[in-house]
Formats: structure tokens, sequence, C-alpha cells
């Protein structure tokens, strides 16, 4: 493959884009402009007003004074098929071009994609010299959409890392991506129909078993510091040296449990909110999810406080900190056995049935140097 290459591909808002690409895309960048396009924000590059005369022939003639390769996609300009299908989609998506014109920018990616599918596998062993982002402006989902390597219609369609559970490409949880037909209507509703409904299972299993996690190491972590009361000796069988030597235990207990305890604070809500016990094996828990809500809700009231109300009493800190593990750690079980056996929200369904308008005839942001 050439050190810099120059894609050609057709908007029906635009005209003739192009991108640009390879280890030396200056090089192309460089002919783009002396050819009459102009760079958006986004890093694609239009024909500007004035540049109308210009023909492909033109362009090769002075790409190749550039020693760069001019190519013609056989698709439609990826912005225009990302925004056909983010506006058949219920609720309020958003899409937006990415441009990786250098190969090592597309691997910024790889950390992010939460992906046990092709599209994990594309995005590491594919070059993928540009993508879109469809994103959820209400529940803050973020996928990636790219042309499928090896096809000439179809798309790719996988998602980002929630916030908050990082978990990357060969995450268990991670669900898998789908292949998208070339036509807005039936890709909108192959994923509201398969691929949404998978992504928000696996989020709220991954989201249920980080917080199953914590509460295991605090569990572990509280063990070790009663016994370590009891005996009166640290782990390594050191004395404690009276009343300071365990004060100081307590305190860096509870000050790394409350730091892990936050990813319940932050999980626990959404959680919560699904639990149906009454339908449940276990109908009697419904207090007992009422209390650890109640201990998350206070939990959330001091971390604003903290951050935003200033000075809170060390003693009340200690107290309402602990009150919140406490809570957690005795009736946590509780909350797994129903959070494993409840179901996210349902996303809106398409409405009515969506025009098969073709697609072919936008973590890591855009770079551009």
């Amino acid at each position: 493959m050439a050190e810099a290459q120059i894609i050609l591909s057709y908007s029906r808002e635009s005209g003739i884009v192009a991108t640009a690409s390879g280890e030396r895309y200056p090089w192309a960048h460089t002919a783009l402009a002396e050819s009459g396009f102009q760079r958006d924000d986004d890093g694609v590059w239009h024909l500007s007003a004035d540049g109308t005369q210009t023909t492909v022939v033109d362009l090769v003639t002075c790409a190749k004074r550039h020693r760069t390769s001019v190519h013609t996609s056989s698709r439609r300009f990826i912005g225009d098929a990302a925004r056909d299908l983010a506006h058949l989609l219920p609720g309020q998506w958003n899409s937006s071009v990415e441009i990786y014109s250098h190969p090592a920018w597309q691997e910024d990616l790889v950390p992010w994609i939460w992906d046990s599918g092709e599209l994990g596998r594309a995005v590491q062993s594919e070059r993928i010299p540009y993508a879109a982002l469809l994103t959820d402006a209400v529940q803050g989902t973020t996928l990636l959409f790219i042309e499928r390597p090896g096809s000439q219609l179809d798309y790719l369609v996988g998602s980002f890392s929630p916030e908050g559970l990082e978990g990357g490409y060969g995450d268990p949880h991670a669900p898998r991506s789908i292949v998208l037909p070339p036509f807005a209507g039936r890709a909108a509703q192959a994923l509201t129909g398969r691929y949404l409904p998978a992504y928000e299972q696996a989020v709220h299993a991954r989201q249920t078993a980080a917080i199953a996690a914590v509460l295991g190491d605090i569990r572990s972590e509280y063990d070790t510091w009663q016994a370590m009361n009891a005996s009166g000796r640290y782990s390594d069988a050191t004395p404690l040296s009276a009343g300071v030597a365990l004060g100081t235990a307590t305190e860096l207990f509870l000050g790394h449990a409350w730091r892990r305890f936050l990813t319940v604070v932050d999980h626990a809500p959404a959680l919560l909110d699904r639990c149906r016990p009454v339908s449940s094996p276990w109908p009697d828990d419904a207090e007992v999810l009422s209390r650890l809500a109640d201990a998350v809700i206070d939990a959330e009231k001091l971390v604003d406080e903290i951050v935003h109300g200033g000075f809170v009493p060390e003693q009340e800190r200690r107290a309402r900190e602990w009150s919140a593990i406490e809570t957690w750690l005795t009736d946590g079980e509780m909350f797994l056995r129903q959070a494993r056996i409840s179901a996210p929200h349902r996303r809106p369904a398409l409405s009515v049935a969506a025009p098969a308008r073709s697609l072919t005839a936008a973590r890591p942001a855009h770079r551009s140097p």
C-alpha cells in the first residue's frame, strides 16, 4: 500500500469528498489543498466553491507529484450513511465522522471498543481509515459504525465501553457486533431489534458483575480487618501497638473500602430501578432493597457534599461512609440475586416501518495535525 492515499466518495450534500490516509498522509493533504479542496472540522476534504472546475484527472495528476495514490470508493460517504441511520433510530441520536489518517491513530480505538465479535477483530487487524460515531444524546451510548472490511456493501456496528465500565475487546460481558445491510431502514431495524437489546443486557450484566466484585473485595478486606482486631496483630503477625495502630489500620481499611464502594454508588441506582422483588422468587427482598437504595442515596449526598459543599466533619464522614458500606455488606447478596434475574428497560422500538433507503449508491477523538 502506498504511503499516502486519497479516498474519494460521494456525499449528497457536498458532492465529491476526500479523506487522506497513510503514514505520509500530509502528502495527500498537500495534493488536496493544491487541487482546490478544503478541510472541515471533522478532517474531511470538500471542494471549495471556487474549485468546482477541478476534475478527478486533475487531482490524480497533482497527487502523483506528491507521491500519493487516489482511490474511488464504491460507497456513498460514510457520514451520509451514518446520518441516515441516526435519523431513523428512536430517541435522540447524533452522528459524527472520525478520520484515522495515520494507521497508529486507529490503534487508539482498541482499548475502548467493547465487543466480542467481528468489529473488535477488524479494528485490531484491518486498516480502517475512517468511521462514524452514533451517539444517543439521552442515554450516552456510543456506537462505532464502519464499512465492513472485505465487503462492497455491508457495515459493522459495535459499541464503546460504557462510562465507568472499561472492559475493552475480549471482555466476557461485551456484546457481539452485528453486520448491517446497506439500507437505512433495515439497518435501523436490526440495530433496535437485535443489537441495542443485547447491548443493554450486556451493560446490565457488566454492572452487576462490577458490584459483585467490589463487594467481594470489600468483604475480604473487612474479614481481614476484623481478624486483626480480634487477634491484636497485623496480617503478618506483627503485634498492634495499642489504639494508635488499630486506629490507623481502621482508617486505611475504611478509606480503601470507600473508594471501591463508589462503584456501587455509580451503578446500583439503575439496577435497583429494574428490580421487581414482588414478582421474583424472593418477594420479601423489597424491604432490603429499600434499605440498600437509601444507603446509596445517602452516599451520593455525601459525595456531593464533599465535592461541592465543602467541609464535612471527619467523624460524620466516617460514620456515613461506614453505614453505607456496612448496609451493603450485610444485604448485598440479596440485591445481587434480584439484579441477576432482572432485565434492563427496553428502548423504544421503531414506531413505523422505516423506508429501505440505501446507505451505499461518525472516546478517541478525531486527530489532525
